[in-house]
């Protein structure tokens, strides 16, 4: 072995230094980020925030599940509610549901806090499923309860629960 180490020593030494070489040349190029071009990011531009931000609030979600092939419509609060339900309630009144699903749920037909508040479980995943990007929202914010509270005009434990209404 040490035969073969003197007669072949300079080959090995110029083996190890290549492969230095190169290891270096690996490790010292991934550490270096190139900047290649001088490309204006949107978010540069104070006001053009406001206008990219309000663009994917009121986009489509990229991808929506699946709707059920038929979904029946909301059915109608009790008799006793009807006259709430055909006046309509201010949704936008329950904490979690602004201007856009106040529109999405009265575009289903939900208008009245007595129709949330008699939601069941089927029943908020049906709608849950159509509220795209606010999805998971109905339970997170327990708008049945809130629904309740409100329908009853409960404000003293609305606000005890949920905090003050604005």
């Amino acid at each position: 072995m040490t035969d073969l180490l003197q007669a072949y020593w300079p080959a090995i030494v110029i083996a190890l230094v290549v492969g230095l070489v190169i290891a270096w040349y690996i490790f010292h190029a991934s550490r270096r980020t190139r900047v290649t071009g001088a490309s204006k990011d949107v978010l540069d531009e104070g006001a053009e925030r406001a206008q990219r931000n309000t663009a994917l609030i009121d986009s489509a979600p990229a991808a929506t599940p699946m709707q059920p092939a038929a979904a029946p419509p909301v059915e109608a609060a009790p008799a006793a509610t009807t006259a709430t339900a055909s006046a309509g309630d201010d949704l936008t009144r329950i904490k979690g549901v602004g201007p856009k699903l106040a529109t999405m749920l009265r575009d289903q037909g939900v208008t009245s806090f007595a129709q949330i508040a008699a939601w069941d479980e089927a029943e908020i995943d049906r709608v849950d499923a159509t509220l795209g990007r606010f999805e998971g929202r109905i339970r997170r914010d327990d708008w049945v309860g809130q629904a309740q509270l409100l329908k009853d005009d409960d404000e003293a434990g609305f606000a005890a629960k949920y905090g003050r209404l604005s």
